[in-house]
């Protein structure tokens, strides 16, 4: 069952798919590259993890969405987060 296959994962990886899959940019498919997760398989996670009104949320938000699925997307899209998104900042006072 795929839910046992990620309850035995690290607790950082299983945080990361739950991240990625929540990201608006990230499509199915990185999930799948980096983990091993189909999109139904990324689903039935979300609703194992999630509070239901967020699973519905999230459902509701991501069906459909272009930038989820890589056949979708505009193909100059060759990222899937913001460029600015991880970007380390000097706010440290001096």
């Amino acid at each position: 069952m795929i839910i046992d296959t990620f309850s035995r994962l690290p607790l950082h990886e299983q945080s990361r798919i739950i991240e990625m899959a929540w990201e608006d940019r990230t499509p199915f498919e990185a999930i799948e590259l980096q983990f091993g997760f189909r999109e139904k398989e990324v689903i039935q996670i979300m609703q194992n993890q999630l509070k239901l009104a967020s699973f519905r949320n999230w459902r509701v938000r991501v069906r459909g969405r272009a930038t989820k699925h890589t056949a979708l997307r505009d193909p100059n899209v060759l990222r899937g987060y913001c460029r600015t998104q991880y970007k380390i900042r000097q706010n440290k006072k001096r």
